[in-house]
């Protein structure tokens, strides 16, 4: 056990056992000096620290310290009651700082009872109310605020799980503030009861059972009773002071006492009128004119004093801004900072302001974190903080997106206007100003508000601006989400697996496999548009393949056949039959007999016209399956279905090629054509 934890429960079993064992008066004067001293402690900590979370575990010192105090009293009151001798700091607490007279022991003792219950523990309580009541209705303003600092990259991600942190510690402090105040209000009506009790008491004893006179055994008792309320109460309003500056304390950028004299005596002229104030008032009126000129001098002094250093500050910042704007002109150009390029950007016209300000109602910043969440669970990958930049050449209502700092697609909004498309079933036609859809390049309608409901009604999708850049953005970045994967995010998630299973990360890195060649099968693998959350099942199928090949393109198709359930559920429903396009074996054959191995991976050798020709075919073929509404998807056999990918991507960017391996055996499937040429 460390030693803080030995003499923390110390603490807290002194305070149990002295309200049960009675304590010799040396070692109560002892503890009651341990008392004072640790109240004393705990005001100036709360004074200088510059942090109110720098004493988070300000509550639970208010709750040891309340009990202590109150196992003190009880020890104090069976020595006061029992033997008529409480220790030597009870009796000089009731004597000396009563004045060793009862009335004023008695008027000292509740003038203190007053100020700490009525005044500090009042407006303590009252404001620890209020506070945790405003800290609680601020954390989702908060939230969000640091969600946008990061989607607009102010902050990193390791920042904001500081400041979400420390948010998280904010609400449960004021919170248990609110409730701790409460222990030292009950602790100043206990020793408020208590006093009374001990001054009964001692009465009734010294008169019934120690034959003292009346007046003999009030002095005497109640001179002790009011020593041991001032001994405890004294502490008790130490600490209630502290709390009251802890719950006030607003500052965080410097100490506590440079914030108030530099906010109290700071401006000169108030200093100035002050102290001629002071002289007028010590001049013309009976008071002491001595001790007010005096006063009013000193603080005109002072003012003067004060502003002859603002003048000198201000003109040494003056001097520095000039040399550092000159060193700055002389020094050469860093161009480090300029050379960096964001992965994802979204740069809008003016005219879009209005919905990626937070101020003015607008949610953009909201919808990009959704976005960043939705690809992350849809694609199993980490999205690049996205980031949001206006830029006055574009058109107001334009906005364009960038992938590494190319312009990769564009689209332009009408402002308070919604978007209008007609799913295919909607007969009669409403008014609008023709545009197309960004996302899919569809016929769409600009409507107005007023026109909105009347859309809806008819069956036509309406969607606001927001959303349509929202869902522009989610396609753009599912379309280049593989090129986005570096193999830092890689490590990432190879650093995650390893927590779980760290004897396949071992296995695989980098033994069989570098990050590099990971990199390039999960690149495939989005590419397509194949989610990479089941990592583990990923990582499995390469530790089983890669001794026997370190081809990338290979350890991807096993892959493929590994997540067939999840490709199946992504393109074949379970409830029907899905039509598909199969290839002409002997077109499998032809690739498959093109296919030149070399060091650097697998290329075809078909002539350009042959290529063009199969092309055609089908294009000719899953035109039928697009006459259908269904998706372009052909099915080949697994040996043939990467470099088929290969040879049609380029000219059919939706096509969607699948091998027999990678269908689930619960799907039905339905043949409407085959590729021959």
């Amino acid at each position: 056990m460390k030693k803080s934890d030995i003499g923390l429960g110390l603490y807290i079993l002194a305070a149990i056992v002295f309200l049960i064992v009675p304590l010799p008066s040396i070692v109560l004067d002892a503890m009651l000096c341990i008392n004072i001293s640790i109240a004393m402690v705990i005001m100036f900590d709360a004074l200088f620290v510059k942090e109110v979370l720098d004493m988070a575990a300000f509550p639970t010192i208010l709750l040891f310290t309340t009990i202590f105090r109150i196992s003190l009293n009880v020890s104090s009151t069976k020595l006061i009651l029992g033997e008529g001798d409480a220790g030597q700091v009870v009796e000089t607490f009731g004597s000396f700082v009563g004045g060793d007279n009862l009335i004023i022991g008695i008027i000292v003792f509740i003038i203190l009872i007053l100020v700490q219950f009525m005044v500090i523990n009042k407006g303590s309580e009252r404001v620890a109310e209020v506070t945790a009541r405003f800290t609680l209705d601020a954390m989702p303003g908060k939230q969000m605020a640091i969600d946008a600092d990061l989607n607009t990259g102010a902050i990193s991600d390791e920042e904001a799980k500081l400041r979400r942190e420390k948010i998280q510690q904010e609400s449960s402090f004021f919170g248990s503030m609110d409730g701790a105040v409460k222990y030292v209000k009950g602790d100043a009506v206990a020793g408020l009861i208590i006093t009374f009790v001990n001054i009964i008491g001692g009465i009734a004893i010294g008169v019934m059972m120690g034959n003292m006179e009346i007046g003999d055994a009030m002095n005497k008792y109640t001179i002790l009773t009011i020593g041991d309320g001032l001994v405890s109460q004294i502490p008790s309003l130490l600490i209630s002071l502290a709390t009251g500056i802890l719950v006030t304390k607003a500052s965080k950028e410097a100490d506590f006492s440079d914030i108030l004299v530099r906010q109290l005596f700071g401006i000169p002229k108030v200093l100035y009128m002050v102290g001629g104030a002071l002289c007028f008032l010590g001049t013309v009126t009976p008071l002491p004119f001595l001790l007010f000129c005096a006063v009013g001098i000193m603080l005109i002094v002072t003012g003067r004093a004060i502003a002859k250093r603002a003048g000198v500050a201000e003109i040494v910042e003056e001097v520095e801004t000039g040399e550092e704007e000159a060193e700055e002109m002389r020094r050469p150009e860093s161009v480090v900072s300029l050379l960096h390029v964001d992965p994802i950007e979204l740069e809008f016209g003016y005219g879009i302001i209005p919905l990626a300000d937070v101020n003015q109602g607008g949610d953009l910043l909201d919808r990009v974190v959704m976005i960043r969440r939705q690809v992350a669970l849809e694609l199993g990958t980490e999205v690049p903080i996205i980031r949001l930049r206006d830029n006055i050449q574009l058109n107001p209502n334009q906005y364009i997106i960038k992938i590494k700092g190319i312009q990769v697609s564009e689209g332009e909004i009408l402002f308070d206007h919604y978007m209008a498309m007609n799913p295919g079933f909607v007969e009669e036609e409403i008014s609008g100003i023709p545009t197309f859809e960004p996302s899919f390049h569809l016929p769409a309608l600009w409507i107005t508000e007023s026109q909105r409901e009347r859309a809806e009604s008819l069956g036509y999708t309406v969607v606001d601006p927001p959303s349509i850049i929202a869902t522009h953005l989610t396609e753009i970045i599912r379309t280049h989400i593989a090129e986005l994967l570096t193999r830092q995010d890689v490590q990432k998630l190879v650093n995650n697996l390893k927590e779980t299973n760290p004897t396949l990360v071992d296995e695989l890195v980098p033994k069989l496999l570098g990050v590099g060649e990971i990199q390039k099968v999960l690149r495939n693998l989005l590419a397509e548009g194949i989610s990479i959350r089941d990592l583990l099942s990923i990582f499995e199928t390469l530790a089983d393949h890669a001794p026997i090949t370190r081809d990338t393109d290979v350890l991807t198709e096993y892959v493929r056949q590994t997540l067939k359930r999840a490709i199946s559920n992504k393109y074949f429903p379970a409830d029907e039959a899905t039509s598909v396009v199969t290839l002409d074996p002997k077109i499998e054959q032809e690739i498959m007999g093109s296919v030149k191995q070399t060091e650097q991976g697998a290329y075809l050798t078909l002539e350009p016209e042959r290529i063009r020709s199969i092309i055609n075919a089908v294009e000719e073929e899953t035109s039928k399956l697009e006459n259908m509404g269904k998706s372009s998807i052909i099915i080949t056999s697994p040996i043939v279905r990467m470099y088929f990918k290969k040879m049609t991507e380029d000219y059919l960017k939706d096509l969607i090629v699948v091998s027999y391996s990678e269908i689930d055996s619960s799907v039905e499937l339905q043949s409407v054509g085959m590729v021959t040429a």
